[in-house]
């Protein structure tokens, strides 16, 4: 599939700006548990996968730079002494932010051209978003020897996000897409970026991810919402963020809390236990264990995070009463996207025939599916 990607991409650099380009590859990645704990300094556990963005990249000999975004059949040129925000920008946002957060360390690039596209399934939350960031930091680093590190450049793209598009993010994404590592997914504190790479041993299971195709509206700001909740929390709890906050401080603060503030903070508190718990589970070999703890996981964001919606809990009860699936969970933001399944291996098939019309039935919508495997982060290819 790569190398489909990248011939695809390559060869469309060519036809336009007739020279050969330097090829990067970044990857999405997926969660398997550990939601919403990132902006709050905790535990996640994200890998990387097999499915990404291809960006090809050259000096331009013009005095304006050029982005081709070839899955939108979309060209946007422009100046790099007048880059701001533009408003429903889309994915122009996210490499004007690129540009101008190296700049503010900075660093000086001259014009180019550049061409991407990917496979990762927009609004899936797979996260192609910091696939995109990653990639263009990383070519724009690699064109002009700019000597940034892998870790700087991770900030560069999380700060790209801030300012540009508007969602404040953690730094999860970037960090699982730039340094993802094959078969393995990686245990992250958020708060000081120590990580512990575990080896996911799946045997005779599989990594599924049905999309739900629905993306509501309320995503955004309700994420914005989320955080500034958990803040204002911490804030009350005299913690420097939700990390550093106990079930004990939390109860004994409850009079003062609204029961959404304290529902939120008690998810924040448990998911980070859970993904401790994870990692545990994982270095067992107990993937039952580790399936009961991504239907926790969902239970919490539906109930207590309040970021799931009708689809995506559609496709968890379903998992739930299938013989093939021991643990599923929605994935990312919320409000649509994709579910996670830890799936048996030779039930696979069966699964994606009752769901996609079980699914259609209820919701005159049909779902898709993602088997993924684990993957390096950003590279050049």
């Amino acid at each position: 599939m790569l190398l489909n990607l990248k011939l695809k991409i390559k060869s469309r650099f060519i036809s336009e700006f007739k020279t050969e380009p330097l090829l990067v590859f970044s990857p999405g990645r997926i969660n398997l548990i550990g939601e919403h704990t990132d902006y709050n300094n905790g535990f996640v556990f994200p890998a990387a996968i097999d499915k990404g963005i291809v960006v090809a990249i050259h000096k331009s000999e013009s005095n304006t730079s050029s982005i081709i975004a070839v899955d939108e059949d979309e060209r946007y040129d422009f100046s790099l002494n007048s880059i701001s925000p533009i408003k429903n920008g889309g994915w122009k946002n996210y490499a004007l932010g690129v540009i101008s957060e190296i700049r503010k360390t900075g660093h000086q690039i001259e014009n180019f051209n550049l061409v991407f596209g990917g496979d990762i399934p927009n609004g899936a939350g797979v996260s192609s978003s910091a696939a995109l960031e990653n990639s263009i930091a990383f070519a724009l680093n690699e064109l002009f020897h700019l000597g940034l590190t892998k870790k700087d450049l991770i900030y560069i793209s999380q700060k790209a996000e801030h300012n540009y598009v508007g969602v404040k993010c953690g730094i999860m994404d970037q960090y699982a897409s730039m340094f993802g590592v094959k078969n393995a997914a990686i245990m992250l504190d958020c708060e000081n970026l120590e990580a512990k790479t575990v080896t996911l041993n799946l045997d005779g299971y599989s990594l599924l991810l049905v999309n739900s195709n629905v993306k509501h509206s309320l995503a955004e700001s309700a994420y914005n919402e989320r955080r500034k909740t958990c803040e204002e929390v911490a804030l009350k709890l005299n913690v420097k963020s939700l990390r550093h906050a106990t079930l004990q401080n939390l109860v004994s603060l409850k009079i003062g809390l609204t029961d959404d503030e304290y529902q939120k903070a008690l998810y924040v508190i448990q998911e980070n236990q859970r993904v401790l718990n994870a990692y545990e589970a994982i270095l067992e070999n107990n993937m039952q264990k580790l399936g009961d703890l991504l239907y926790d996981s969902h239970n919490g964001l539906k109930n207590q995070y309040k970021v799931s919606c009708e689809e995506l809990d559609f496709l968890v009860e379903k998992a739930k009463k299938s013989n093939a699936v021991i643990g599923a969970r929605m994935m990312g933001g919320g409000f649509g996207g994709c579910t996670i399944n830890i799936i048996k291996t030779n039930l696979v098939e069966e699964f994606k025939k009752e769901i996609v019309n079980s699914y259609e039935q209820k919701f005159n919508v049909i779902c898709s599916f993602y088997s993924v495997n684990l993957s390096e982060g950003t590279k050049l290819i």
